[in-house]
């Protein structure tokens, strides 16, 4: 036993609590690529943008997939202003209020939208009038993707943005030095309490953010049935 371990008998518990957040952490992280690939989808398909999909890079550390998911979702703002900007372009100022008039019928603007894109990319689907209201309408960018780009900027800064996603499939020992390095043992519980905090935010954000994108995707999903 080590002597942190006599020391500060709570070691062991904690130890296996900051490896469950950390899965917890990689798997929430998972479940964000998938669901921003979901939207690049969409956009790439009845908008004519193109977005790249991501992927999870398994041998490259937190703050390094952190990195790519604030790319992507940095692009997905780009492309929804670039829309907001072919709409205030395109229409007559009395038109482009209405997009955002809450009291204006839904139909209404999807009309004013479609017709735009039309215009834009010479054809458009029958969906994407519906899909670009929906996006300038939500708080998907104004809200969630900024809250989740500035939490996972924090991740990728703080003690938790070196660890490699990989570690899980090592030892104990392995995990507890990668997770740890320089930290010493007997600060355990302030890690735990530090991964704890992050996670807990991170995971509210993404639950948001990942429901934004469902209310957009189910959009296209019930058109094409």
């Amino acid at each position: 036993m080590a002597l942190s371990d006599l020391l500060y008998p709570d070691n062991p518990k904690r130890r296996q609590e900051l490896i469950r957040l950390h899965q917890e952490l990689l798997d929430c992280m998972s479940t964000n690529f998938h669901a921003t690939n979901e939207l690049a989808r969409v956009l790439n398909e009845h908008l004519g943008c193109t977005i790249t999909h991501i992927r999870m890079r398994e041998s490259s550390t937190v703050k390094e997939n952190c990195d790519i998911m604030i790319q992507a979702m940095s692009e997905i703002q780009h492309q929804v202003q670039k829309i907001d900007s072919d709409m205030k372009e395109k229409l007559e100022p009395v038109l482009y209020q209405k997009l955002y008039d809450i009291k204006e019928p839904e139909l209404e603007k999807i009309a004013i939208a479609h017709k735009v894109f039309s215009i834009v990319l010479g054809e458009a689907t029958s969906t994407a009038g519906m899909v670009a209201i929906k996006l300038l309408s939500s708080n998907l960018i104004t809200l969630t993707v900024s809250k989740l780009v500035s939490l996972l900027a924090q991740i990728g800064a703080s003690v938790l943005g070196g660890i490699s996603i990989t570690i899980l499939g090592l030892g104990i020992e392995m995990i507890l030095h990668a997770i740890l390095g320089a930290v010493e043992r007997n600060q355990l519980l302030a890690a735990v309490r530090s991964y704890e905090k992050h996670l807990a935010e991170f995971k509210a954000a993404s639950e948001k953010y990942r429901h934004a994108i469902r209310e957009v995707t189910s959009l296209v999903r019930q058109r094409v049935q």
